[in-house]
């Protein structure tokens, strides 16, 4: 299974880019996992997960060809 994280704001400067492919991650916990392995510095960053487009507060699964971003804090202005 594949998925394709798309990454935003200063999370990119974490990342070092804006888009990946996570290979056999099948719900949001086990994505959050790899990523953080991956990319250390994510663990301390707050951030929003959206999938497929909605914003979600709990684990749920993922499909193949899922999209996921993960959005920085907002602030209004």
């Amino acid at each position: 299974m594949q998925v394709k994280v798309l990454i935003f704001g200063q999370l990119t400067d974490i990342t070092g880019v804006s888009e990946l492919q996570l290979n056999d991650v099948s719900d949001r916990d086990e994505l959050i996992t790899a990523l953080n392995r991956q990319y250390p510095g994510l663990a301390d960053s707050k951030y929003a997960i959206a999938v497929n487009k909605q914003v979600i507060n709990e684990n749920i699964g993922l499909t193949d060809n899922s999209t996921v971003a993960l959005l920085p804090p907002f602030s209004g202005g």
